[in-house]
């Protein structure tokens, strides 16, 4: 089971790191001892100061693939969430400045907390999902995947084009503007269409 991440999916997102707009999907991944479970706590890392949160909607794989057509991407997901992709900022920096990979500041254990899964219906529309995450009862971040730059579908297409999908594989498809530190002690919560998919308390 592999999680793959998508990075600056939101224009707002990638001009509040003071990032480019990509022209493809950046792709990053993370091992499955990154997941962090519904009712599940997160300990604070001891390697960074400055852990940071971003909501993202999330879908699982159901169904085998590679080479995907883009037309076809919707037949091999089948189940949608929230999550939260936790990101030790200053490590992350750090390792960007020396030119060097940053899974260490993304892929950690615990770093992909995983809301409660909704079927796909017929009804479904993953380009028309709304989300929010509040911390501590404030609302933080308030994003829509309309404003993905890359369609789950698209980002389906170019990721399997790399590697093979298999069923239980989980796409982060990017966060939206509003990310920011979380501290021992948070309470933060995740909302799907308004309604309540993740709880993490921070430890």
């Amino acid at each position: 089971m592999k999680i793959i991440c998508v990075g600056r999916n939101y224009a707002d997102h990638a001009k509040e790191l003071n990032n480019e707009v990509p022209k493809a999907p950046v792709i990053f991944m993370k091992p499955k001892t990154a997941i962090l479970l519904p009712g599940k706590q997160l300990y604070y890392p001891e390697f960074t100061d400055d852990l940071q949160y971003e909501a993202e909607m999330v879908v699982r794989i159901t169904k085998n693939g590679k080479f995907i057509q883009e037309k076809f991407a919707n037949k091999y997901y089948g189940d949608v969430t929230i999550g939260i992709d936790f990101t030790a900022r200053d490590v992350q920096r750090e390792q960007q400045q020396k030119g060097l990979p940053w899974e260490i500041a993304k892929a950690f254990d615990g770093s992909a907390a995983v809301g409660s899964f909704s079927k796909i219906t017929p009804e479904t529309d993953v380009s028309n999902i709304a989300f929010q995450l509040k911390k501590n009862g404030e609302t933080v971040q308030d994003g829509h995947s309309r404003n993905m730059i890359f369609s789950v579908d698209k980002i389906i297409a170019y990721v399997s084009q790399y590697f093979t999908l298999n069923i239980g594989d989980m796409i982060f498809t990017g966060t939206p503007a509003g990310v920011g530190p979380v501290n021992a002690g948070d309470t933060l919560e995740a909302y799907m269409q308004g309604y309540k998919v993740l709880e993490v308390e921070v430890r």
